[in-house]
């Protein structure tokens, strides 16, 4: 009687291994220091530029970016290395720490 229950099991580990094939993506993250700089409201520019509402200079419009806001740091995240790259130089031009991209 193992028999069935083997091959019932070896199955949903070879849909949960398409699965996981199908939905995953590569993801870029980094960590903006909130420090003695800050610009004031900074997540909410940061999601009227991922909405294509605002432009920031020499950063593509990066659909797919995630924000997180905790107490010293905020985190952004996307699929997009190159729009990140983009972004994490323009935090840097401004003055602001950045951990670096990975």
């Amino acid at each position: 009687m193992s028999k069935p229950q083997q091959r019932r099991v070896i199955m949903a580990k070879r849909i949960a291994k398409r699965w996981i094939r199908k939905v995953a993506h590569a993801e870029h993250r980094f960590d903006v220091l909130l420090g003695a700089k800050e610009i004031r409201n900074l997540p909410n520019l940061l999601r009227s530029m991922r909405d294509g509402k605002v432009v920031l200079e020499g950063v593509p419009r990066v659909a797919s970016l995630g924000i997180a806001e905790n107490f010293d740091t905020l985190t952004l995240w996307s699929e997009n290395r190159e729009a990140m790259v983009a972004l994490k130089n323009w935090f840097e031009k401004r003055g602001f720490e950045t951990t670096g991209i990975w």
